[in-house]
């Protein structure tokens, strides 16, 4: 088959979804409980489901009654019993598969468990919609005459007691059908490399002879990849390396902080920027529009959505409420009931929704990632805009950055203390300071009041890291590449003290 005729038979493939999608758009509701009953029912003659009574649910009311919302840590034992080769636990089908997943938030490592469903009708499914999307905004778009070069944190398998565990994109890559291969690059043998900075070595040389016309992975990893193509190949910019390149597929973390510095690497206005949203339990959601820093949330992948008002969360009594009871503009966690076995699950993020007809979401940090030692309330969305703004006024260019409280001593006042990697820095550290000041101001009324004369909070303090910090500290950590991420905000000092200790 030729490439041109393809290319428009994948496209005429992919364009055929988005009648389906137009179905959940018109009946947000009715889908979403339709999702709930479906999962209730397959699942209701498993250990949980007998404990619970799921036969007898007929109503969201009487699940959100009868299941407990839970944690990663409550849900544990019954995820270790599974690993050791019982089934029909939280779910009906074969469990065999883990995500190991530690994220920022500790050292001890997370096996969320992924199903046959869980693959095909959620993670599958939502990369054949994240295409269908991108095409149906781009009519001449000419993506599968080439390659996508994808950048996944993909280590090896690892087997015990007869189920696997391994990064996410192990299991996706291991479980492929083999044209996704041949859509893709690097290799999945390069793909599944464990050491970074050799699998780095072995993309550029795979990458560089091919037709690259996308790119997909986290920003902050693809961002060391594309600077390091360019070194190696003495070009002034990618698409003298790709002239075919048409779109970037990003998420994992927040894109701004990068933005500035992929325009300079990337100097065509016409090429795209396409964000998603997805984890080790799920795909959530993905931008359907062009120029959008908005998320359309998918709602026919095997997951019901619930979400806590953030500002009940630490009250004893959550406010709990399913999509059709959200409000605009008010953050939110995120609780999942999914097809692999998740039951009111929360999965530590937080989200405001910008629109609700249709359901569009941005997704605004981690329940742990954030800073309120002093009532601040100071979440990753705060701090990526503020930074943003500051960069702009600046001239500055940040690579990574990190930040937490500086803890009141006798009469001292408390604040923040920031540990910033700059690609360009400012003139004036001081100036920048005062600017990023102003700009969380503006942004958070309470960090406004509790700066208001220092009456709680002084003005923050701002380290400039050294070369190559974080990579260092990830590096002393075996988190090098693809889904490992920096902190960027904590309650605690820990991650400042050990940057700090290092930043010499």
């Amino acid at each position: 088959m030729s490439i041109p005729l393809f290319n428009s038979i994948a496209s005429w493939l992919l364009k055929k979804r988005y009648h389906q999608i137009e179905l959940f758009l018109k009946y947000p509701e009715e889908v979403q409980q339709e999702v709930l009953m479906q999962l209730l029912a397959f699942a209701k003659d498993t250990e949980i489901g007998r404990m619970h009574e799921f036969g007898s649910i007929l109503s969201y009311r009487t699940f959100a009654s009868r299941v407990p919302v839970t944690s990663y840590e409550e849900m544990e034992p019954n995820i270790e019993r599974t690993r050791r080769g019982e089934q029909n636990i939280f779910w009906p089908t074969s469990i065999k598969w883990f995500a190991k997943s530690s994220g920022t938030t500790n050292a001890k490592s997370k096996f969320i468990p992924v199903s046959t469903e869980a693959l095909e009708d959620c993670h599958y499914k939502s990369g054949k919609d994240l295409l269908c999307l991108y095409l149906n905004n781009n009519e001449n778009s000419q993506l599968f005459t080439g390659k996508s070069l994808r950048l996944g944190g993909s280590k090896e398998l690892y087997e015990d007691n007869g189920t696997f565990f391994g990064d996410l994109s192990a299991i996706l890559i291991d479980n492929m059908p083999f044209w996704a291969e041949l859509s893709s690059t690097p290799s999945n043998k390069v793909s599944l490399m464990s050491e970074w900075e050799s699998k780095l070595k072995a993309i550029i040389k795979e990458s560089t002879q091919e037709n690259v016309t996308s790119l997909a992975g986290v920003p902050s990893w693809m961002l060391v990849l594309m600077n390091n193509v360019i070194e190696e190949t003495g070009k002034d910019h990618l698409f003298q390396v790709w002239e075919n390149l048409e779109v970037y597929f990003h998420g994992g973390v927040s894109f701004n902080p990068y933005k500035e510095q992929y325009k300079k690497l990337l100097p065509r206005k016409s090429f795209n920027y396409y964000e998603i949203y997805n984890a080790s339990e799920g795909f959530f959601a993905i931008q359907d529009r062009n120029n959008s820093d908005e998320l359309l949330l998918m709602l026919d992948y095997g997951i019901f959505y619930e979400f806590i008002a953030m500002d009940t969360y630490y009250d004893e009594v959550q406010k709990i409420v399913p999509l059709w009871e959200v409000e605009k503009n008010k953050n939110y966690a995120i609780i999942i009931t999914t097809n692999a076995g998740l039951w009111r699950y929360k999965i530590g993020d937080t989200i405001k929704f910008t629109s609700i007809s249709p359901y569009r979401i941005k997704v605004t940090g981690r329940t742990k990632h954030h800073i309120n030692v002093f009532g601040e309330e100071l979440i990753i969305e705060n701090a990526e805009e503020a930074l943003q703004n500051t960069c702009l006024k600046t001239g500055a260019e940040i690579k990574d950055y990190t930040a937490g409280p500086i803890f009141m001593a006798g009469t001292e006042k408390g604040g923040h203390e920031w540990i910033i990697e700059f690609r360009k820095p400012p003139k004036e550290l001081a100036y920048f300071t005062e600017i990023l000041d102003n700009a969380l101001k503006s942004l958070n009324s309470d960090y406004e009041a509790k700066r208001y004369n220092n009456i709680t909070l002084k003005m923050p303090k701002v380290h400039i890291a050294r070369h190559n910090l974080f990579y260092d500290w990830l590096k002393l950590k075996d988190k090098l590449g693809g889904q490992h991420k920096i902190p960027r905000l904590s309650n605690k000092r820990d991650y400042v003290e050990e940057l700090l200790g290092m930043n010499q």
